[in-house]
Order: C-alpha cells, then structure tokens, then sequence
C-alpha cells in the first residue's frame, strides 16, 4: 500500500455494524440474484473460436466494410444437445455454409441454428466451422475507413461481423488468422503466434492464452502503423516480463503513456496482484471511434489523442483486472467493470497527487452523478435477462459515477485496511480470475473479508436507487454555563428506502478546538443529544463528504443568553456566500418569529424558523450546497416587525 493510501477519517471501527442490527434482505433481490447465476449458465460452453478472415481488400478506396471469412466454433455440451443456437445478425452476415459436427443449418431472426451430427451427452465436445461472408454494410460493429480496419463490440456487437455465442458469461479462447496487405500492422488480442508473408499478403496469427468474452474481441489495424515496444516486470517475479505494445500514427506522440504505464501497472499490481495477461496492448483509432477507450483484453482502443490522456490511461488500463481478467456475469453487473474502472483511475490520482486530490475527483464524480441521475438503481435485475439499450446500459451518472462513489463509500464504511484487502482478495480469487462474478460475488466477498453481513450496504446504494436527502437540524442552546447541542438527522427522499450510514459530524468552539463525532445513523428521524461545559460555534454535517452520494442540509439554530431590550435586529454573512449562510437575528420581545428564504421569483424555498422565541439573540447555519446560485432575500418576521436582507448564493 502506497503512502497516499494510509488517509482514513473512520474515528470508530468498522466492527460496529456486527453489534447493529442488519436490514433484512430483501426477498425478491435475493430471487434476482440467484436468477443472474442461472442465466450465466446455458445449454453449451464455447471453449475456443478460431477466425480465418481475409482483410485484404478493405484497405483500399473505397474502403469496402465487405470480407469472407471462416470460424471454427469448439464447444462442451453442458446439456443433452442435438442442436446449437448462435448468433448472427442477417442484416450483416451471410451463412454460405457449415460443416464439422453439423448436419444443417437455419439463419433467420439474427439466429443461426445449427442441427449437429448426433446427440451429445454433458461433457461432450464438438466443433462447427462457419463459412460467411460480412457484408458492405455500416453495423457500428466493423469499421473501415482511410486506411483503417477495426471492430468495436460492446455490448452484444460481436455478433455482426463473427458468428458467436454473444453474451459476457461465456468466455472462450480466441485464435485468429487474418489476411491484410504487407503495408499494414494489425493487432488483436493475446500474443502474436507468427506472421507469414506471401506476395504481397501478409497473414497475422493472434492467440490468446486466457479466454475472453466476445465483447472484448478486437482487431486493431491500419496501413502504416507504428509499434513500440516494450516490457514490463512483474512485482513478484521480477525476471519475468510482460510485453507492451503502443500502435500509433506516424507523427503521433505516445510519451506521456509510455511514461506512465509501467508505474501503473506496478500500482495496480500492488494493490490487486500481478498483471495476469499475456501482454499488454494499446492502439489509436480515427475518427470513427470518438468513445473515449475500450478495454478490449490485452488490446485497448483509444480514441483520436488518447495518448496524451493518463486519466484514460489509468481507465482503460485497470480493466485488464476488472472487466477482462473478472468479467461482469450479467450485464445487470456492468458496474463491476465500469464503476471499478473509473474508481481505480481515481486511485491512481490518489497515488500521484495525493488524497485531496483524489477526493476532489470524487466530488466532481458526485456532483455529475447528483444532477443528471435518471433514477434507476446500479444493479437491474432485468438487464441479467435483457440488454439494455447502450445509452442505459453505459451511463455515465450510474454505471461509472455511481459505482465509483459507491466504493469511496465503502471505504469509508471499512477503513483503508479492510476495503482494500476487500479488492486484493477478490482481484486475486481464482474463483473469478479468467472467469465471471455478478454483484453478489463481490457482496460476499466484502462480508468475508469485514467480518461482518455488509449486505445492508449494497441493498442500499447497488439494487435500490437514487440516494439519501438529509434536512437534519441542530439546535446549540446555553443553559446558564453548560451548552446543550440537540441535532436531528432526517431524511426526505422519497421513491427510496431509508440509507442506513455511519455520518460524522464536526463541531467548533469557541476556544478554537474542534472535534469530529461519528454516530450510526439507523433510524428515521434520529436525535443525539450532547452536553459541553465549553461555548459551541457551528456544527458541519459530514464535513469531509464520505457519503458522496447525497444531498444534504443543516439548519443550526444557536440561542445565546437574553440580550438588552431593544428592537429587532437581522444580518445575514458572508455576502455573497457559497456553501454556509450565517443568519443572525434578535428578538426583542417573547412571541413568534419567522425566518424565511425567498427566491428571486418570489417562491419560498424554505423555511428556516418559524414558532415561538423568547427574548434574546438567535444564530441559524444554513448549508446551501443544494441550492441553485442566484439572488434570494432573506424575511424575518416577528409580531412588532418585518426586515430583509438581499443576499448572492455563488
């Protein structure tokens, strides 16, 4: 663990959740879950697809997207099987034929149905070998443009330019053979096995060692590429390396990644184990591929520039572990990649530039996430079942935002120690490494490592949605040389359930000393009393912002000793203000007051005060954190008066 991981802000340890009682589970999430175990499984097992594809002419004005191609499907029965569905989308690929252990076929529907040669009994394996042809035709899936080929698969894309068993659940070995001019550089994924040149036909050979889903297959290429090369060493065997391999246009400068990404990998694999791949891979694409990166296994695409990006770097680089190495079972658990994707490079950060830096990351996370929510929850238990549309599926304020905050939360609930002793273990655990986990996976791990049922923390933030509202009061009174602090947390949201946390709780005195408090808040509304022989100032709510995922309000009432006779008095500071308003008032006489903040249409956002007050001097604390920047007035109100005072939320 780096230096820049040792910050912990937990004053009480973690343990105390094993003596609070633990929401129930909720019966029909845990249905869900087992529900997403059972549609991991399926009728076959594909162990290896071996591509024999022709690219030659595709390079070529006017770049035609049109090839033929062949691929040989080995597959396990996991069931008694006469029969095999795989998939092909028509509107991309033409069937000529298939044969090895098939007896005819029917392509209809996007589906290729294959009637095998004999039944075959759980354990049997077999093999077909499809003949197609891809046609001239834009898929999203296959690109070719300028001097470029290149596919992109996410989420279920593979199926339009390879015959495939197309879910994230069935990872398989991959071998390919592709034919392309001499002139051009062609990368895919695992290690290259050999090229042979012929004419002026070169044909690549890429194989992998480990398997992978099909979404994270990929050919890279482009006439003219560059290739710099590299190795890197592993942290626990240091004569051992792994090569690195950057794909560039001439004239493009690739230093800073070069730069940076042994140092990554060596953290990555400090904190989670060795880098575990056959080797380690990047290219640029063109225009056509203006997403950012994808973290297709040993072979990441970047966009136009990606180079020059170490945050992207930093991404696309951790989902070698979390993504390709430990798939997503479902994509119902597209937040274990993407969530932990985005939380890494922010670790990354954090090892670079230090905890507040990171932290501040983690705010603009939040804060994205916090104003452009769409309301559903991380984990949807019908997207085990049925693909979401892409734009559900990889958003941004949920599947990478939310999930990333979600385990800044986590930390905070365990404390560096165990949350990262957390991720090591389940990075490490060859029940996940090359293979699937789901949600639950990781719940269970987390359990296991804390010592204690952590499932009330996911049920929170991972399968409900949205997040908590706190509108929590402290009211800080002096009864005659003791000070009396009564605070109330309250939550508001509603189409919800109530978020069970440890908040923590800063309060000043007078006498310059401030103390952190940290309570269990597991009940709605909840009240603490505290009881001080020094003068308390103010009171902030979560002041380091652990609970990311929230939006917060607290309204602190101070009531000092009576004042002289003498009329009422209001002020409002600082003006123009950011985060805390401090409203001062004097009542001159017993009865009602008021207090209100109005909006620049004349709307009353909110009510600070209302009710009877005795005589005497009154301080309110009000967070605007959640308010929108503006002008409001703020109206004081009593029997005998009525004052304002305009004040500027920047």
């Amino acid at each position: 663990m780096t230096g820049a991981m040792r910050f912990s802000l937990l004053l009480l340890s973690a343990l105390l959740f094993s003596s609070t009682a633990c929401l129930a589970k909720d019966a029909g999430r845990t249905v869900q879950t087992d529900t997403a175990h059972f549609y991991m499984k399926h009728s076959f097992d594909v162990l290896r697809y071996s591509l024999d594809i022709d690219l030659f002419p595709c390079y070529s004005t006017p770049y035609p997207k049109s090839f033929k191609a062949n691929i040989q499907i080995t597959f396990r029965a996991d069931s008694l099987l006469s029969m095999i569905m795989i998939n092909a989308v028509n509107s991309s690929l033409t069937i000529d034929s298939v044969n090895g252990n098939a007896s005819s076929f029917v392509h209809t529907n996007d589906t290729l149905r294959i009637a095998l040669d004999r039944n075959y009994l759980p354990g049997d394996t077999a093999e077909v070998r499809i003949y197609y042809r891809h046609l001239n035709v834009v898929d999203n899936a296959f690109y070719t443009s300028a001097g470029y080929v290149f596919t992109d698969c996410p989420p279920e894309g593979a199926r339009k330019w390879i015959p495939c068993w197309d879910r994230p659940s069935d990872k398989a070995l991959w071998d390919l053979h592709a034919k392309v001019p001499t002139s051009v550089r062609l990368a895919s994924n695992g290690l290259l096995n050999d090229s042979t040149s012929n004419g002026d036909t070169l044909t690549y050979h890429w194989k992998t060692q480990f398997p992978l889903s099909t979404y994270l297959i990929t050919i890279s290429s482009k006439v003219g590429f560059l290739i710099h090369k590299g190795f890197w060493h592993t942290l626990s065997e240091p004569n051992d390396s792994i090569p690195y391999l950057l794909y560039y246009k001439p004239n493009e400068n690739i230093g800073i990644t070069d730069s940076i990404l042994a140092p990554i990998t060596d953290f990555y694999s400090e904190i989670f184990g060795d880098y575990a791949l056959e080797k380690i891979g990047f290219s640029t694409l063109n225009g056509s591929f203006p997403w950012g990166g994808m973290e297709n296994q040993t072979m990441v695409n970047l966009m136009p520039g990606g180079y020059a990006n170490g945050d992207l770097i930093a991404h696309e680089h951790s989902h070698q572990w979390f993504g390709d190495m430990i798939t997503c079972g479902t994509w119902a658990d597209i937040w274990l990649n993407e969530g932990f994707g985005t939380y890494c490079a922010h670790l990354w950060t954090e090892n670079q530039s230090g905890y507040n830096v990171y932290k501040n990351k983690m705010n603009l996370l939040a804060n994205y996430y916090l104003s452009n929510n769409p309301g559903y929850p991380l984990y949807n238990p019908s997207w085990a079942l049925h693909t979401p549309p892409g734009y559900k599926l990889y958003n941004v304020a949920i599947s990478y935002n939310k999930g990333a905050c979600v385990l800044h939360q986590l930390r905070y609930v365990l404390g560096d120690s165990l949350f990262f002793e957390v991720m090591n273990s389940y990075a490490t655990d060859t029940a996940y490494r090359f293979k699937n986990a789901i949600t639950e996976d990781f719940v269970v791990k987390t359990s296991s490592i804390a010592g204690s049922d952590m499932q009330w923390f996911f049920d929170e933030w991972v399968y409900s949605p949205d997040h908590p509202v706190y509108e929590n009061t402290a009211e800080i009174t002096d009864s005659g040389g003791a000070w009396r602090i009564h605070l109330t947390i309250y939550q508001t949201q509603v189409n919800t359930i109530f978020f069970r946390m440890p908040v923590q709780f800063f309060v000043n005195f007078d006498d310059g000393t401030d103390t952190l408090f940290q309570i269990i808040n597991d009940i709605n509304p909840q009240s603490f009393d505290l009881t001080f022989a020094k003068r308390p100032l103010n009171l902030s709510f979560d002041p380091f912002r652990n609970i990311l995922l929230k939006k917060s309000n607290v309204l602190v009432s101070i009531k000092e000793s009576p004042g002289a006779e003498g009329e009422d008095l209001l002020q409002a500071d600082p003006n123009p203000f950011s985060q805390e308003l401090r409203i001062n008032y004097q009542v001159a006489r017993p009865g009602n007051a008021r207090i209100s903040l109005i909006d620049s249409s004349g709307r009353t956002v909110k009510v600070l005060a209302d009710g009877p007050h005795d005589k005497g001097r009154f301080r309110i604390i009000f967070s605007g954190d959640s308010l929108p920047s503006g002008g409001y007035i703020i109206v004081f109100e009593t029997v005998n008066n009525r004052e304002q005072k305009r004040v500027i939320r920047l």
